[in-house]
């Protein structure tokens, strides 16, 4: 396999080898380039169906990986629509790496708290194989993740490989429990009470719906993050990848362009950056 020539604007083909089932609406499908793709996490791409259209995604798997993309996707619309049909053997196209990814390095020598909620969990995933690699470089690694109910619950076998490794901690929460549900029945930010950190030492990522976002943004603010030590996922109304189209603009920033990711005191004093 031959290393890719980036063209922000010339999709890569890619195949689909292989489609998982998450939850009753979020599939992942996991997809081998015709070149190797390289991504940091964090970053995005866009995801075109031949004489259909295109979206943004991040991608789910791990940026270590060149030669395969695992990209984790609601049914919210049209396109998702036409990709959650799709069968082995359709052939996409990828185009990217986009944006700004999570500053790695603002993460390492710290207690990291990663906050998330729903299909927020995959770009979050993509960090957490990234930071499992390089787990010598971090103290600790406590992960919170919120979901509606059991079975909006995604990446069920994950979750209980990232139990099983050393210096990360998992915390599970949905608002709405069954009865065979065992873990913390309440909205996410409710696990923040449960956790044991040293805010001091730590710095925190927040990946998932705006209101989520929005909450847990202020629960870290009141237990006494500093705001530069917050990153956000802000992936909101992107379309053209470039800055050219302007559907994502939050204030005076692109979020295709200077995102997605942000810390909240970037942001923190832009219009509607919650919507």
């Amino acid at each position: 396999m031959t290393t890719a020539t980036v063209d922000l604007y010339k999709p890569v083909k890619a195949t689909l080898t292989k489609v998982i089932d998450e939850s009753p609406s979020i599939k992942t499908f996991v997809l081998e380039p015709e070149v190797e793709f390289s991504f940091k996490t964090g970053q995005f791409i866009q995801l075109s169906l031949e004489g259909i259209g295109e979206a943004p995604f991040t991608p789910s798997s791990s940026p270590l990986v060149k030669d395969r993309i695992e990209v984790t996707i609601m049914k919210a619309g049209f396109v998702t629509e036409k990709i959650h049909n799709l069968k082995e053997g359709a052939v996409l196209g990828i185009r990217g790496p986009y944006g700004r990814g999570y500053p790695l390095e603002k993460l390492y020598g710290k207690e990291v708290l990663v906050l998330g909620g729903g299909c927020g969990f995959a770009p979050i995933r993509s960090l957490l194989y990234n930071l499992e690699a390089e787990k010598d470089k971090i103290k600790k690694l406590t992960f919170c993740y919120g979901s509606k109910t059991p079975k909006d619950c995604i990446y069920k076998g994950y979750i209980d490989h990232l139990r099983s490794v050393d210096k990360f901690e998992v915390y599970r929460s949905v608002d709405q429990a069954d009865d065979e549900w065992n873990e913390t029945e309440g909205v996410v930010t409710c696990l923040l009470d449960e956790i044991s950190i040293n805010v001091e030492e730590s710095a925190a990522v927040v990946v998932g719906p705006p209101i989520m976002m929005k909450f847990g943004v202020q629960k870290l603010l009141d237990i006494g993050y500093p705001e530069h030590k917050i990153f956000l996922s802000m992936e909101k109304n992107m379309s053209c990848a470039v800055g050219k189209c302007g559907h994502c603009m939050m204030g005076k920033y692109f979020v295709c362009k200077d995102g997605p990711v942000f810390s909240y005191d970037e942001i923190k004093d832009q219009p509607d950056i919650w919507k």
